[in-house]
Order: C-alpha cells, then structure tokens, then sequence
C-alpha cells in the first residue's frame, strides 16, 4: 500500500508530469535518491504511468462519453473488447455490471463519421446506448488530488512546483507532425522518457528534443496524463456522478466540483446530464459524507444519478491488467 510520501509525489507529478526528481525532492522535503527510488517502485508495481498524449484539439478531435446498458452475460466481453481499442481512452463496468462506461476519441462538428459511435447502437448485446461530447474539462494542476488533503502537497508546495510552468496554450500554433510520431510513441510508453532516450528513438540530438518538446507543451499540442490505480492508493469506491446544473452556474459548479479532493476528473458534458464527476472515496460512509457535506452546499445542481464502477479496464493511455496499469501492446 502506498504510503503519504507516495501520494505527494503522485501529486506533484500530477501538478508537473515531467519534474526532475530534484525539484520535486526540494519541494517536499526529500532528497533526489528517495524520490526516483519511489517512483521507480511505482510504476514497477504498475500503480502509477506517466503518459505523453497529442492535444486532442489540436487535431479536430474530441472525446466522447458513451454509456452502454447491456445484456449482463455480454458486458465483460464488450469491455474487453472497446478496451484494445486505441481510439476508446477509458473503459469501465459500473452499475452491478450492467454498463459500461467509455471515453471514444473521434472527430467532432466534421463530415468524419466515426465507425465505432456507428457501430455500437447496432450491436446485438447492447440494450441502450448514449453519447454525449466532452464540452469542457475542469481543475488545473493540483487543484484535485483526490487524495487525503494531508497526504497531499500543500498549496505553497504547489505553486513552488509549478513556478516557470506556464498554462499551455489553447489554440495550438505548433502542429504535431510525421516528424513527431516517434516522439509521441515513446511518450505514450513512458511520459517521463529522458532526453537521451527520446533522442535516440527519434534520430535527433538532445538539444532538439528539448526544444520540441518545449514548444509542443507550450503551444498545447502536447499534453500528459498520470494515470493511477486509485484502489490501490486506499480509495476503493469510485463512482461517476451525473450531475444536472442549472445552466447559468455551470461554469461555477463545474470549477467548484473540480476542486474537491475526492473527484478525479470533472466535465461539462452535452446531454440530459450537463456535468460529470469522477469520485473517489474510501469506502461508503466516506462517500456518503461527500455527497452529504461538500456536494450537497454546491448551489446551482438540480438533481443527480450515481454509477457505482465495479470494474475499471482501462484508464487513459494503461489497460488495467490483473491489478497493474501496463502499456496497452504489453497485452
């Protein structure tokens, strides 16, 4: 089981996914060895990756939420197979079994028709299906660890990690290219990949891959992920809130909501349900207090419906194999 000083490196990974192990030390209070040294068992252990992803915006795609209510004797089949999808960015059953929950990565507002959203109203064992669009993700760095506020880093630690990290930029002025994909492939394996080797998969020197690295961050075409196991971290109930907000606080719920420490992940989304919130609580009682207590004195939220996740397969770039997070051509 990891322990607090794991959680703080875990945040300030999720604050600065490519800190140098020597600033992060300095910060917390340790020294650079303990820091690698822990990580390192980390993501032996398959409870932590770091991943390097192409902006979704900067291409014309956009991320889906699609829920799928299906025969129970064909969920774990259909799971399985969306999850070695490489479009498919998150696969979860929640619900007693019944659903599956999913993130699709595919074009939007263009003539591009996506194979997969046409395909699955169509499948035999799916009983209903809705899809909605990902309008907008809420918190920035560190603003939701979603894990013990004392094990956490504190708001000075975070602003001393991420000084000189400025906000990447919306629009992308610096396009991802076919020069890239070797890039992007090593990242996606591993988002912490050193200088040297990324120069070596790429046929490039160091000093170049630093600055394309800086300006593909900089300019948004490059972004990371820091997908944990959050069951393994002690967290063992997850659950998606879908949240109805009246539409002139949605912004305000939504920056509201994605603060807190127990939600991994905040969305407005299209639909009958305007907002999304990935929780992770303890147990029960825990979760029963966040919606009793912290959730319950957000104003603006009009009604609710809760999925409670059974099973997780795959989370961002990882497949959840046999309690590990491993990169998906490992299976």
């Amino acid at each position: 089981m990891a322990d607090d000083l794991d959680r703080k490196i875990i945040h300030g990974l999720q604050c600065v996914p490519r800190v140098s192990f020597r600033r992060l030390g300095e910060v917390i209070g340790v020294s650079e060895q303990t820091v690698a040294r822990r990580y390192a068992a980390l993501r032996r252990d398959g409870l932590l990756r770091v991943v390097g992803l192409g902006n979704l915006n900067a291409d014309g795609q956009a991320e889906w939420i699609v829920r799928l209510r299906c025969r129970p004797d064909a969920v774990a089949p259909l799971a399985q197979s969306l999850a070695r999808r490489s479009e498919v960015a998150y696969v979860g059953i929640a619900s007693g079994g019944s659903e599956i929950i999913c993130i699709i990565r595919s074009p939007a507002g263009t003539d591009q028709d996506d194979l997969l959203l046409r395909q699955l109203p169509r499948a035999g064992a799916v009983l209903d299906v809705n899809v909605d669009l990902v309008v907008r993700i809420y918190g920035g760095p560190g603003t939701a660890p979603w894990t013990d506020p004392d094990a956490s880093l504190t708001p000075e630690q975070v602003r001393r990690l991420t000084s000189g990290h400025p906000t990447p930029a919306v629009a992308s002025s610096t396009p991802l290219g076919e020069q890239d994909l070797p890039l992007l492939r090593a990242l996606a394996e591993d988002g912490r990949a050193t200088h040297t080797h990324l120069a070596e998969v790429t046929g490039w020197s160091k000093p170049r891959v630093a600055r394309r690295l800086e300006a593909l961050e900089a300019a948004g075409s490059l972004t990371y992920d820091v997908d944990t196991l959050a069951e393994r971290l002690g967290y063992r109930l997850n659950a998606t809130l879908w949240l109805q907000v009246d539409l002139p606080r949605l912004h305000q719920v939504g920056e509201e909501v994605g603060g807190h420490h127990e939600c991994a992940f905040v969305a407005a989304i299209s639909g009958r349900h305007n907002l999304m919130a990935v929780v992770a609580c303890r147990d029960t009682p825990d979760f029963y207090r966040y919606l009793t207590g912290r959730l319950a004195h957000v104003e603006g939220i009009r009604g609710y419906e809760i999925s409670v996740r059974v099973s997780r397969l795959k989370q961002s770039a990882s497949l959840v194999h046999h309690g590990r997070l491993i990169h998906p051509a490992l299976v």
